[in-house]
């Protein structure tokens, strides 16, 4: 993250001081940083432009909490990569910030490195460098470069996450991946913890691609191993 990649970070956090520290820092570095404390600012500043990536507190006090932010950014279509910033340190707290559209999370206290790195991480997978090149299998196309999905010719709006999960799918039609498998397609060596956020990731992907998600037909489940995309 240096200037010759300057980004537009949208940080929210009711913190004064810890926001005032992140923003000195990353403006340091030559980044562009809008600095909110509320949830309310945060979808209005989000509505008037795009930014790289979103660094999202969980506990905002009044208002929207950064559950509630993450959600209506998905409802909105917003595909912008979300890192939660989180003092809750248990499974269901980063389970849940998962559910509600975020790409990964920190935990507080957290170090300058640590953040660095995780931007660093989503920011590769929305550049596309998980998986290479375009594929297709029965109805659904999956456009590398374009960083578009397709189900029977009808586009599928996508986190960057759900996106790197499904070409990893996909680039083994019928190979059963265990979710260590899938962890460090998305989220690298560096990866996150929790497998359960493998099956956050894919009960979304069901749910957009599946006609019927409850008797998925395409992202078929693995009993005691994972999960597989069918053959074509």
């Amino acid at each position: 993250m240096q200037a010759s990649t300057a980004l537009d970070i949208l940080l929210v956090d009711d913190d004064r001081p810890l926001r005032e520290m992140l923003t000195r820092s990353f403006e340091r570095e030559g980044h562009r940083v809008t600095a909110v404390g509320d949830g309310e600012t945060a979808l209005d500043a989000a509505q008037e432009r795009s930014f790289d990536v979103v660094l999202l507190d969980v506990a905002l006090g009044a208002g929207p909490t950064g559950y509630d932010v993450a959600r209506m950014l998905r409802s909105r279509r917003d595909v912008v990569p979300i890192i939660m910033l989180t003092a809750l340190d248990s499974e269901a707290d980063a389970v849940q910030g998962l559910e509600a559209g975020a790409d990964d999370y920190v935990t507080k206290p957290f170090g300058l490195a640590e953040l660095r790195s995780r931007i660093r991480a989503v920011l590769r997978r929305a550049q596309g460098r998980v998986v290479e090149g375009n594929l297709r299998v029965g109805p659904v196309m999956l456009d590398r470069d374009l960083r578009r999905v397709t189900m029977e010719e009808n586009p599928v709006r996508l986190t960057f996450s759900e996106f790197e999960l499904l070409g990893c799918l996909m680039s083994r039609p019928g190979y059963a991946f265990n979710r260590q498998e899938l962890l460090r397609a998305i989220w690298g060596d560096s990866a996150y913890r929790d497998p359960r956020a493998i099956d956050v990731h894919i009960r979304h992907l069901r749910e957009k691609l599946e006609p019927r998600p409850e008797e998925p037909s395409l992202i078929l489940t693995v009993p005691g191993q994972g999960y597989r995309f069918r053959e074509a």
